[in-house]
């Protein structure tokens, strides 16, 4: 498993910078991650997206790439410009996050679900096909 556009892409590959500048001015963020197996051997993705609706989230498969992306709308930034911010973390605009699917899933099986801020995709492993051993019998002629 590879977040294609996480800091921890392999070493000699350029990876894309979260908060990142496009070539059109926007800046886009990448989502907090986490990838794990569950105890059903499902490969599951959870994606922080606090904010978003699940209408302004696009899931896309592009052979083993899952990729989600969206927008997330400022959260009331806009209206605040004659304030002083003393922190700000929370990212807004677009964001799009890679990952390349090991083999071993299926990702055309993938189901997802949006609650409370999180994306949960869970992909199954695809299923094992268990080799025979067969005997031929038969005379040997000598």
């Amino acid at each position: 498993m590879c977040k294609v556009n996480s800091p921890l892409y392999p070493a000699g590959q350029k990876a894309p910078v979260a908060n990142r500048i496009s070539k059109t001015g926007e800046t886009h963020w990448i989502p907090n991650t986490d990838v794990f197996i569950s105890s059903d051997n499902c490969l599951v993705i959870n994606v922080e997206l606090a904010g978003m609706r699940r209408e302004d989230l696009e899931i896309t498969i592009d052979g083993n790439r899952l990729m989600i992306s969206g927008q997330r709308p400022d959260g009331g930034r806009s209206g605040t410009a004659k304030c002083s911010f003393l922190v700000m973390e929370i990212n807004y605009g677009p964001f799009e996050c890679v990952i390349e699917i090991p083999a071993g899933y299926e990702l055309s099986q993938a189901k997802a679900d949006y609650q409370n801020g999180f994306l949960r995709v869970e992909v199954p492993q695809t299923p094992r096909v268990s080799q025979k051993l067969v005997l031929v019998a038969g005379s040997d002629s000598k």
